[in-house]
């Protein structure tokens, strides 16, 4: 089963129990997905669905902290119910070590010797770690090897 024809599974799944939270999030990734298929033309493939998740994580993620900057706890909740059913779609991730380890593997397989050398890198773990590791944290781990 695809990872689309999950999302429309259970939101058939909510719909059913009547679990308005949740029916109103697997709606918005319904609604985002779409938006790139009929922009684009296409339709999308898991990894393109894992990147429309992704991204919204990170916008929850970053509304949260705004939310919590200006002291709005009940909007700080709500995002963060959001966020835990859209993690629901994501592999899981990876550990430190075994970021640590596709670090070294990448930055031996490029050769990769200063900073500069940090898009090469960063191409290669992309591939590799999509949805399964947060990109900024990725980026510090590269940086520090690199002696950025």
């Amino acid at each position: 089963m695809s990872l689309k024809e999950r999302i429309t599974e259970d939101m058939k799944t909510a719909m059913r129990a009547k679990d308005s939270e949740r029916l109103t999030t697997i709606r918005m990734i319904q609604a985002a997905i779409k938006q790139i298929e009929v922009d684009e033309r296409i339709a999308l493939d898991d990894a393109r669905v894992l990147s429309v998740v992704e991204k919204m994580i990170k916008t929850r993620k970053e509304s949260a902290a705004q939310f919590q900057a200006g002291g709005r706890t009940d909007l700080v909740e709500k995002e963060n119910k959001e966020i835990e059913q859209l993690q629901a779609y994501m592999p899981a991730q990876l550990s430190d070590t075994e970021l640590d380890a596709l670090v070294a593997a990448a930055i031996a397989q490029t050769g990769a010797s200063s900073i500069k050398d940090m898009g090469k890198v960063m191409g290669i773990i992309k591939g590799q770690a999509q949805g399964k590791a947060d990109m900024a944290v990725v980026g510090a781990k590269i940086k520090a090897k690199l002696g950025g």
